[in-house]
């Protein structure tokens, strides 16, 4: 069973009807993990999903902003069609010789089962709204909202 024992670098903000959270760490690899903590977190307690299914893709985005928001899209998209909640990342970015960013990741989780994950919110899309990724002096930062 895979669980990393890193503390949790997100934060859920005030907003008067959706959720927004920001999130920071050292490296972007790790920022792109928070994310999709916080994401979850949003519609489950983490601590009761398993990680007896693991999923694969690589996505490219132009920009580091623009890929960030296909991977948290591409997480809602198994949420919704294979009804999976994920508790864990493995994330690997690279750029391209096409300067593009290139994401390799490896997502753990289960499947939704009623009784075992207590639904929060469910998450039905990423906005652009608010949306923004940065580096900062000790890492990277990004703030996301959530539309629910």
């Amino acid at each position: 069973m895979r669980k990393t024992n890193m503390k949790n670098q997100y934060t859920f903000l005030d907003h008067t009807a959706d959720v927004l959270f920001q999130a920071t760490a050292k490296t972007i690899e790790e920022l792109f993990r928070q994310a999709g903590l916080a994401t979850f977190a949003t519609m489950t307690d983490l601590e009761t999903v398993g990680t007896t299914e693991k999923r694969k893709f690589t996505i490219t985005a132009n920009t580091i902003e623009y890929l960030l928001f296909d991977f948290l899209d591409e997480l809602l998209m198994f949420k919704d069609s294979e009804i999976l909640f994920f508790s864990d990342f493995k994330i690997n970015i690279q750029k391209t010789e096409e300067e593009k960013f290139q994401l390799n990741a490896v997502c753990f989780g289960e499947p939704v089962t009623e009784g075992k994950h207590d639904r929060k919110l469910d998450v039905k899309a990423i906005t652009l709204h608010l949306f923004e990724v940065k580096e900062v002096k000790d890492g990277w930062s990004c703030q996301v909202l959530l539309d629910i």
